[in-house]
């Protein structure tokens, strides 16, 4: 028997993060392209981030056959935020007159780098970087290096960034409240064994 599920935040309705879930504007448009094996999973970051920017849109796939028309928002400058060779740091945009589209591609990062193998329009953009240096909260997952983030820690730290002093903090209160759930649905001791230092 399946657990009666929340239609907004996708939790189960006993453990709904509606309530935490903030109602932020911001200057910079942010468009999440998932990865459909994301969608179902626990810690869907992306949809967090999604329901808490008022400025943000969240898309399911693997080929985005209306990217033309996504990324060609009137007033708006798109860029990819993924590392590259070339790629700007964030703060390099604060100044601009135009606003971001920011687009986060959001799965693994073997998935991420499929979707731009997939959509050649979405690799071409220009690319956006993070400061380096950023420490992830994400207690669950085994990070792929110094400074990996979540996908929502990632969208605090260059809106942070882009659009300082203005804080974005609060979309990071559910992701906690996220990691906390489910670090009490394991146990302490198997958390430690699995996750903890060692």
């Amino acid at each position: 028997m399946s657990r009666i599920q929340c239609e907004r935040c996708l939790r189960p309705q006993s453990h709904c993060l509606c309530p935490l879930i903030p109602n932020l504007d911001s200057r910079t448009r942010v468009l999440l392209l998932q990865h459909p094996s994301e969608v179902k999973h626990a810690l869907n970051t992306a949809r967090l981030a999604a329901l808490g920017l008022n400025n943000a849109e969240l898309i399911v796939g693997e080929v985005f056959e209306d990217l033309p028309a996504l990324l060609n928002r009137p007033g708006y400058q798109a860029r990819l935020l993924f590392p590259g060779d070339d790629a700007q740091p964030m703060r390099a945009y604060r100044v601009s007159d135009l606003p971001l589209l920011l687009v986060v591609p959001d799965g693994t990062w073997r998935k991420a780098r499929k979707m731009l193998h997939l959509n050649p329009l979405l690799a071409a953009l220009p690319r956006v970087t993070l400061a380096e240096g950023g420490v992830s909260r994400y207690r669950l997952r085994k990070a792929p290096g110094p400074g990996a983030l979540s996908t929502v820690e990632a969208i605090v730290q260059a809106l942070e960034s882009l659009e300082a002093p203005t804080t974005f903090a609060p979309l990071l209160k559910p992701f906690e409240a996220l990691i906390e759930g489910q670090i009490a649905a394991m146990g302490e001791e198997t958390f430690q064994r699995n996750h903890g230092p060692g």
